[in-house]
């Protein structure tokens, strides 16, 4: 460290060139972020470590910058995903684009430069071996869109120079697809990919003051996050050691099959943000994410209007994942048990709109609505209470056959394990671009399949939430995620797109209850105690 100036500053090299920047005591990641402006590194869960999208090259080597000290990187080489060589960034983009490796964009900036890091140590490996050390790579990081299957292949794309070939794209197609698979405006693209999404932390004016939530709940603002996070003295989230519950009791009754499940997360990874000039309109939390219905609320856009209003500047509000996954929403925990007429009962948190989604996809059921402590729920999220309902039903088909489900959009997809393949046959009507429809159709199964078999958060009987960081809500792990195959079925009797991945989704989770037997509880084989 040397003085320089007002105060102690600190030398390093950052993408090829000499940097002398303030020593502000924080983070390698506030070092990029907030003195250097190199916003590829993302802040999905500081300052925990958990979730990779800050992941950079120290002296090559990949490092999570998040909880790096920035003292600690004095006089050393540092690579961000803007410092790589053109030729290497292009080939990365073109491959996680050839096989929809990237949708939001958030994760992958730093899962490519843990791959970039590896991928010239197995110059004779075969496409098993460079699968396998994706995967092996990945238990560094979370990614919630993908379900790492694509990854992989763009790994051994890169590998292999360029193996996969570039189909032309019909632009207006794609946006379509994606708009019906995400929700929203998203854009898969090369530069997405290398972390150009547009996320709202990634967009502040240079101006803004950085305003987080203190322990009670309070918005305090600083010139910088590392400023504004020092004077709210919060105190960081860990895992707990209080076992996950369901917190719904089964109902009575000659079921031949019963479900129960437990809080879950949404668990996206860019966590809410929102930034306003004083008088103007809020910047939008959703940016290149849909957060899977999640982030609906307004709040977070609210708050950044009014603390801009009362400063006379430019404000970005910004939640810790902490505060995503104290005050963000999740779907409705049930219990319910069908019966061999295909009647039967659900009983579940009462949510807004649950019981209208009951009456109008399952009209045999009765439902019942029960008051529970804990954090807010929502119908909002990816087809909660249909979803659960259509688990349930799958109980009463032929367990010699592949599960069928029709959703609510009108999709309709078989789902059977082939071997240990997940084999899903998609019919969506037209596939409008058959690459996006098959990578969001993986990251359903992943994330139906996760939810299945190893979701839940720690929510105690009085409704408080223990499990504050991003690897405690269970989210299946690259190593963990059995291979899928996506079959497209175009059918020509479908004059309109549908939407393919709600139901997709659902299937994954009624395969997964199928292979555990029915087991009465998901996660599946957890051991979940009863309230």
């Amino acid at each position: 460290m040397v003085e320089h100036g007002s105060g102690p500053t600190l030398e390093l090299t950052v993408n090829g060139h000499r940097r002398v920047v303030a020593d502000s005591g924080g983070t390698l990641l506030d070092l990029l972020r907030e003195e250097l402006g190199l916003t590829s590194a993302k802040d999905g869960c500081s300052p925990q470590g958990q979730c990779g999208c800050c992941t950079v090259l120290v002296d090559g080597g990949p490092r999570v910058a998040c909880v790096t000290p920035a003292r600690r990187v004095r006089g050393r080489s540092v690579t961000t995903i803007e410092g790589l060589d053109e030729d290497r960034r292009a080939a990365w983009a073109d491959a996680f684009v050839s096989v929809g490796a990237s949708q939001c964009g958030f994760c992958t900036p730093g899962i490519i430069m843990r791959l970039d890091a590896i991928a010239g140590d197995r110059a004779h490996a075969g496409e098993i071996e460079l699968d396998q050390a994706c995967r092996r790579a990945m238990l560094a990081h979370v990614c919630r869109c993908t379900g790492w299957q694509t990854i992989s292949e763009a790994f051994v794309s890169v590998h292999r120079r360029g193996s996969q070939s570039k189909a032309p794209v019909d632009g207006a197609a794609r946006r379509h697809r994606i708009k019906l698979e995400s929700g929203g405006d998203q854009v898969m693209s090369g530069s997405t990919a290398l972390g150009g999404g547009g996320f709202a932390a990634d967009t502040v004016p240079q101006d803004a003051l950085v305003a987080v939530l203190d322990n009670e709940g309070r918005w305090v603002v600083g010139e910088r996050l590392s400023e504004a996070r020092r004077r709210a003295g919060k105190v960081q989230g860990r895992r707990s050691t209080v076992n996950p519950a369901a917190p719904v009791e089964m109902p009575d009754g000659d079921f031949v099959a019963m479900l129960q499940t437990a809080w879950v997360d949404p668990a996206y990874l860019e966590t809410d943000a929102s930034w306003c000039e004083p008088g103007g309109r809020p910047s939008t939390p959703l940016a290149n994410g849909g957060a899977f219905g999640a982030k609906t609320t307004g709040e977070i856009e609210q708050a950044a209007r009014r603390l801009a209003d009362r400063h006379g500047r430019p404000v970005v509000a910004l939640y810790s994942r902490e505060d995503a996954l104290r005050l963000g929403p999740k779907r409705p925990p049930v219990a319910g048990g069908i019966r061999a007429d295909g009647s039967g009962v659900i009983r579940l948190v009462r949510t807004p709109g649950a019981a209208e989604i009951v009456n109008r996809f399952a009209p045999r059921f009765e439902v019942e609505e029960v008051d529970v402590p804990g954090p807010p729920t929502s119908t909002a999220l990816r087809a909660a209470v249909w979803a659960e309902l259509a688990v349930l039903q799958s109980a009463l088909g032929d367990r010699r056959t592949a599960i069928r489900l029709t959703g609510p959009s009108g999709a309709v997809v078989t789902a059977q394990d082939d071997g240990g393949h997940l084999v899903f046959t998609v019919a969506a009507g037209p596939a409008l671009d058959p690459v996006v429809l098959r990578s969001y159709c993986i990251g359903a199964v992943h994330m139906g399949w996760s939810w299945a078999t190893s979701e839940a958060m720690a929510v105690d009987e009085s409704g408080v939430i223990h499990d504050l960081t991003v690897r405690s809500l269970g989210v299946l792990r690259a190593v963990d995620t059995p291979p899928i195959r996506i079959e497209v079925v175009e059918d020509p009797a479908a004059s309109e797109p549908v939407n393919a991945g709600d139901t997709v989704f659902a299937a994954a989770a009624a395969l997964a209850w199928r292979t555990h037997d029915f087991a009465p509880r998901f996660p599946l084989g957890s051991g979940l105690r009863l309230p």
